[in-house]
């Protein structure tokens, strides 16, 4: 009985391994779970067979692993590599196999073990150069995680040239509060200088389609939108942590009886890994994803790329926290699948992080219209002041001017003298500014407008530089500065300047030399 067993397991084993080499992946993990099982329940007695068992266990589990780990099934493929080194704990294959799982889970200190282990082994030897390959990547990975410093210099030198260069998920100096603006928030624990990055993170999923220069259609949305909702739906179903944490998210309902979870949780080296086998609910997924998908074209964003005619929607998980303000204060740069956060003007300790949903170089009236799209009601700073300036008849006869295509440089002019004689200064001033920067954007540009208009309105820099101070770095304000330095030859102050600019709208991520090439790429002319 016991050697027809042994024959039964020899010809499952040879069936899994074959199932292996041919990449079949589920029929092998189904062929080595088969194995693995009767192994279990029906064990040798004899002291030679008991060893051969368990040098053929630790490679069915280490086999196992490797299969569950190309079909994306992370947390499982890990437990199968703990099982085979509990077996043989310096198995070279089985701590390769970790290693390389683990830094897909970013959890890079864990990865470096297991790599510097299997050098310990005497196939780390002769696989010597790739197992170096794999410990230089960790130690770049956790440097990163541990520090935020990215540094895309040489990839934007070569005009993106090759894929996106790969990142660490990395939190900075932010946690999770109850928020005053909806529901919770984000906010800074320290002072963050402007540029400085805040999170880097990878899409649970994300689904791009190519424009070839045309709006997309209702139709090709539709198939977007469902090809991404199967993208998070398969994600899900194969991490249970990752189902957890997307659970945590705002489903648009009872936004101040949601629970404030721990910033810590969201960390790649949580270890909460709930193993529910419930189905999805998938009502509270779609009303999830309704209310945290991210576009990549927002008003708030820059994308990294070669090829911009693409159109990309994502779910990041701690993003999803950021509230909407139109005085934003930070922005987002999407490198691939990655999403990095950074302050777009100075923050302090305590401040609650915020992003643009709505464009904050517009006036209330469409601020108001874009809200009910997102079903945002804003109560900043900004909106109660121009709400009170709402009464005021000149600021009505502006608004009703632009619409009949009235002089841009005679509407910045009017604007200009009211504020002057109903004594709005400081961020009121810059408030009004950024709500008719259309105007001001259009005067600066046309030499006819400024041939007239060039001594009675401020000078381009007063002006950004007033926006800037309300609004935070925004790519629109940096590319008219660019063409205005361009023009006029600008020195080296100037220069300086535009730098400054260029890092508050793509964060600390380049180097002077490459800042001033990722000018070129993404400003234009």
């Amino acid at each position: 009985m016991e050697e027809e067993m042994a024959e039964q397991m020899q010809n499952l084993r040879s069936k899994a391994t074959e199932l292996f080499i041919r990449e079949e992946w589920k029929d092998s993990i189904d062929a080595y779970s088969h194995f693995i099982t009767l192994s279990t329940q029906h064990p040798p007695s004899h002291p030679e067979q008991i060893q051969k068992l368990h040098k053929s266990l630790c490679i069915a589990f280490c086999n196992r692993a490797e299969a569950r780990f190309k079909l994306g099934y992370l947390h499982r493929a890990l437990q199968d590599c703990d099982h085979a080194l509990n077996i043989d704990g310096s198995h070279f294959k089985t701590l390769l196999c970790k290693g390389k799982i683990l830094i897909n889970l970013n959890r890079y200190p864990l990865a470096l073990e297991c790599f510097r282990a299997a050098l310990l082994d005497p196939q780390g030897v002769g696989n010597c150069e790739m197992v170096n390959g794999y410990v230089e990547k960790c130690k770049k990975f956790e440097f990163l995680s541990r520090t935020g410093s990215v540094d895309l210099s040489d990839w934007v030198g070569a005009g993106f040239q090759g894929k996106a260069p790969e990142l660490a998920e990395h939190v900075g100096a932010v946690e999770i509060r109850k928020s005053e603006i909806s529901g919770r928030g984000m906010f800074a624990t320290k002072n963050i200088d402007a540029g400085s990055l805040i999170l880097v993170t990878k899409a649970i999923a994300m689904e791009r389609s190519i424009l070839g220069g045309k709006d997309l259609s209702e139709d090709a949305q539709l198939v977007m939108w469902k090809n991404f909702i199967d993208k998070i739906v398969d994600f899900i179903r194969k991490c249970h942590k990752t189902r957890g944490l997307i659970g945590k998210l705002s489903s648009g309902e009872d936004e101040e009886g949601l629970e404030v979870p721990d910033i810590d949780i969201f960390r790649p080296e949580s270890l909460e890994n709930n193993e529910s086998s419930e189905e999805v609910d998938m009502e509270k997924l779609l009303a999830i994803l309704d209310v945290n998908s991210l576009n990549e074209d927002a008003v708030s964003a820059n994308v990294l790329r070669k090829n911009n005619d693409c159109y990309g929607v994502g779910l990041w998980l701690l993003p999803s926290f950021i509230n909407h303000s139109c005085c934003p204060n930070v922005r987002r740069l999407h490198v691939g699948d990655y999403l990095i956060v950074h302050a777009s003007k100075d923050l302090k300790a305590d401040e609650e992080i915020t992003f643009a949903y709505l464009d904050p170089l517009s006036p209330l009236h469409k601020r108001r219209e874009m809200s009910m799209t997102w079903g945002i009601h804003c109560k900043c700073k900004r909106c109660e002041f121009e709400e009170g300036m709402l009464s005021k008849q000149e600021i009505k006869e502006i608004e009703i001017g632009l619409e009949r295509g009235m002089d841009v440089g005679g509407v910045v002019y009017k604007l200009e003298e009211h504020m002057k004689r109903w004594n709005v200064r400081g961020k009121g001033k810059a408030y009004l500014r950024a709500s008719f920067w259309s105007a001001y954007s259009e005067a600066y540009r046309s030499e006819k407008c400024m041939q007239r208009w060039g001594r009675k309105i401020p000078a381009l820099d007063a002006v950004v530089d007033s926006i800037i101070d309300v609004v935070g770095g925004d790519h629109r304000l940096l590319k008219i500065l660019m063409k205005e330095l361009k023009k006029n030859g600008g020195g080296f102050v100037e220069m300086e300047k535009a730098l400054k600019l260029a890092r508050d709208v793509y964060g600390k991520v380049v180097k002077k030399k490459a800042m001033r090439t990722l000018l070129e790429l993404c400003i234009g002319a």
